[in-house]
C-alpha cells in the first residue's frame, strides 16, 4: 500500500489557517483529525465528519489517545498565539503557548512514533531584514517574543530530527490573507489585526475606518510593503510539504511561503475600494515600533523543491474571497453549536 495516505492530526484546525489546511487535506484524500481548544478557533470551521477533539496540545494523555484512536502518522501544527503586540506585553504567554506546548506535542509525537511534523512558523523569525527579498538562510533575529517563540520551536524540531527517526517541514509565512474560494472557511477571529481582514470589515460597516500606521517608509508611496499570500495557496503548500516529508523521511525542510512580491498598505486599500465600489476612510497614524519598510519573501526554494504553483496570486482575488467570507461570517456565528 505504497500509495496509502497517513492519517494527519491538525492542531489548531478550527482556526484560520488550520481550517484551510484541513480542507486541503480532505480535498486531496488524506484522513484528518483535529484538536483545538476553541480559544480562538470555531467549531463551525471544522467539517462535521472530521474527528474533532476539544482540548489542549499540552494534554499528553489526550494526544496519546488521539494518536492511538486515529492511527496518526503525521502532524500539522497550527495551534498557538499570533498577536505581535500582545507577545511584547505578555511574553510568558507566548513562550508557554508557542514554545513549551510545542515541546510537549513534539515529545508526544516522538514517544508515539509519529515521524512527520509540519510547523506553522513565521517571517517574524527574520526580524527586520537587511535585504529583501528574504531568503531562508537570511539572519534570524526576531525583535519580539512572538518571532522568538516560533524560532525556538524551529530549533527544537531541527534537534529532534537529528536525534530520532523524525523529519520536519517548517514553513515561514509572510502575510496570509483571503479565504477559501468556495467560502467554506475564512478568518473568523473577532478583533483581528491583519490589514485585508480589517479592510473588508470596514467595507461592510463593521469598522468605521482603517488605520494606516506610518507614511514615511522607504517605499514608493511611503507606506509599508508586504508580501500577501492567499491562505488556500498556503494550505496547498502544506499538503505538498507533507508529501515531500514522507517521500524522503531522512530530510527536513524549511521554506518561505509567499509570492515574492509585495503591495503597500495604500495599494491594498485601493484594491478593496475597487472590489467593493466604496471608498474606505483612511486614518493616518504614526509608525509602529519595529515595522520594517518592506517584507518580501524569496520563494525560489519552495518553488524548486515542491511542485507548488500558486492558484490565487492576485490581490483582487484575495480581497474578493476575504469579502465573500466576511459576508457569510455573521450567519455562521449565529448557527447553533454542533456537539463535539
Amino acid at each position: 500500500m505504497t500509495n496509502a495516505k497517513l492519517p494527519v492530526l491538525v492542531t489548531g484546525g478550527a482556526g484560520y489557517i488550520g481550517s484551510h489546511a484541513v480542507l486541503a487535506l480532505l480535498d486531496a484524500g488524506w484522513p484528518v483529525s483535529v484538536i483545538d481548544d476553541l480559544s480562538t478557533g470555531f467549531r463551525f470551521a471544522v467539517p462535521e465528519d472530521v474527528p474533532f477533539y476539544e482540548g489542549d496540545i499540552e494534554d499528553t494523555d489526550l494526544l496519546m489517545r488521539i494518536f492511538a484512536e486515529q492511527g496518526i502518522g503525521a502532524i500539522m501544527h497550527f495551534a498557538g498565539s499570533i498577536i505581535v503586540p500582545e507577545s511584547v506585553e505578555n511574553p510568558l504567554k507566548y513562550y508557554h503557548n508557542n514554545t513549551a506546548k510545542s515541546r510537549t506535542l513534539i515529545g508526544a509525537a516522538v514517544a508515539a512514533g509519529v515521524s512527520h511534523f509540519i510547523f506553522s512558523s513565521t517571517a517574524a523569525a527574520y526580524g527586520i531584514p537587511d535585504t529583501s527579498p528574504i531568503r531562508e538562510d537570511s539572519p534570524k533575529a526576531p525583535i519580539n517574543p512572538y518571532g522568538m517563540s516560533k524560532l525556538m520551536t524551529e530549533t527544537m524540531l531541527a534537534d529532534v530530527a537529528r536525534a530520532h527517526p523524525f523529519n520536519a517541514g517548517v514553513l515561514r509565512y509572510f502575510n496570509v490573507a483571503g479565504a477559501d474560494p468556495a467560502a467554506r472557511t475564512g478568518q473568523s477571529t473577532a478583533g483581528a489585526t491583519h490589514l485585508i481582514k480589517v479592510a473588508v470589515e470596514a467595507a461592510l460597516g463593521k469598522r468605521s475606518h482603517v488605520s494606516v500606521f506610518g507614511t514615511d517608509f522607504d517605499t514608493p508611496d511611503g507606506t509599508g510593503v508586504r508580501d500577501y499570500i492567499h491562505v488556500s495557496d498556503l494550505a496547498a503548500a502544506h499538503v505538498l510539504t507533507l508529501e515531500a516529508l514522507i517521500a524522503d523521511p531522512t530530510r527536513s525542510r524549511t521554506m518561505n511561503c509567499g509570492y515574492g512580491r509585495g503591495f503597500s498598505v495604500l495599494e491594498v486599500l485601493d484594491a478593496v475600494d475597487q472590489v467593493t465600489g466604496k471608498t474606505l476612510e483612511r486614518r493616518l497614524e504614526g509608525r509602529r515600533a519595529g515595522d520594517p519598510d518592506s517584507l518580501i519573501s524569496d520563494t525560489g526554494l519552495i518553488r524548486s523543491t515542491l511542485s507548488w504553483t500558486p492558484r490565487h496570486d492576485d490581490l483582487a482575488t484575495i480581497v474578493t474571497h476575504a469579502l465573500a467570507w466576511e459576508r457569510r461570517l455573521s450567519d455562521l456565528r449565529d448557527r447553533p453549536a454542533v456537539a463535539a
